[in-house]
């Protein structure tokens, strides 16, 4: 029944009903780092952060931004994601199927290569770091080849990637202290910091979550309101056991749990005839 249901979900991404949305286990099939704790000790392998930091990633970086400047984190940030990797194949898949609309919850850019690598007709719209800015701006756009767009995400783009903590690349912003949320949090709750498009397209649509725990207060309140007002039926692939925070969320935005590993997800993509690394 759980494989049924999984088959449903991804074939229901192909037909562009559901928004797949995916987490840092996803760029772990592809030799990325897997999780914030693991960016955390990345961080923490080079600097040493008081004991309240230590294990937090978003505080760690906070830590590192005061101490040694916020250029200091952003190169370990990027050089923790400069590594080589290999195929992804739910990468590979999204590339393939090309949904209206897909959510990338992590800092990698596995799934720009990917995509990169395929047609050029897509687009991107990234959070960005409000620091050092002197607007009050949320995000940015740009084209398939990495064009900046000044005027915003084109609706007539047939896909769209969101990434709603940034992206991890020279040239670019991302999301990583407490202070690079703060204001966000502060205004997410009334949907300002969610691109318009981002909006439009979730109208009428699920979500289906892979790779993605729900084990801290920052992650949920993102995908909450990421997922406010879309069209339901939300799905997550997430195997053993739950926090007693994620089993609430669940309940609370109405998501429905499928109990295997990525690694299933992996293999019905293969059953299914998609390309797989």
């Amino acid at each position: 029944m759980t494989r049924e249901m999984l088959r449903v979900a991804l074939e229901a991404v192909g037909k562009g009903r559901v928004v797949p949305y995916l987490g840092p286990g996803v760029a772990a099939l592809g030799g990325a780092i897997a999780s914030p704790a693991a960016l955390c000790a990345e961080i923490e392998a080079q600097v040493r952060v008081p004991k309240r930091a230590h294990g937090n990633l978003w505080s760690a970086a906070q830590y590192v931004e005061t101490k040694k400047f916020r250029a200091t984190v952003e190169k370990m940030v990027i050089e923790a994601f400069s590594a080589p990797t290999g195929r992804n194949p739910i990468h590979d898949w999204i590339a393939a199927v090309r949904p209206p609309m897909v959510v990338d919850a992590w800092y990698d850019p596995g799934l720009v290569k990917a995509l990169r690598a395929g047609s050029s007709d897509w687009g991107m719209v990234q959070g960005v770091s409000r620091n050092g800015e002197w607007s009050e701006i949320w995000h940015r756009s740009y084209a398939a080849d990495g064009t900046p767009c000044p005027e915003g995400v084109d609706p007539a783009w047939p896909m769209l990637l969101y990434k709603p903590h940034g992206l991890a690349l020279p040239g670019h912003s991302f999301l990583v202290s407490d202070s690079d949320y703060v204001e966000v949090l502060t205004e997410i709750d009334i949907q300002s910091p969610i691109p318009d498009e981002v909006r439009n397209r979730r109208t009428g649509r699920g979500f289906l979550f892979l790779g993605c725990r729900f084990d801290d207060q920052l992650l949920r309140t993102y995908a909450r309101q990421i997922a406010k007002r879309s069209g339901g039926g939300h799905v997550a692939v997430l195997e053993g056991e739950l926090t007693r925070m994620e089993r609430l969320f669940f309940e609370e935005i109405g998501i429905e749990r499928i109990d295997l590993p990525l690694a299933a997800v992996v293999e019905e993509l293969k059953d299914m005839g998609m390309p797989a690394a």
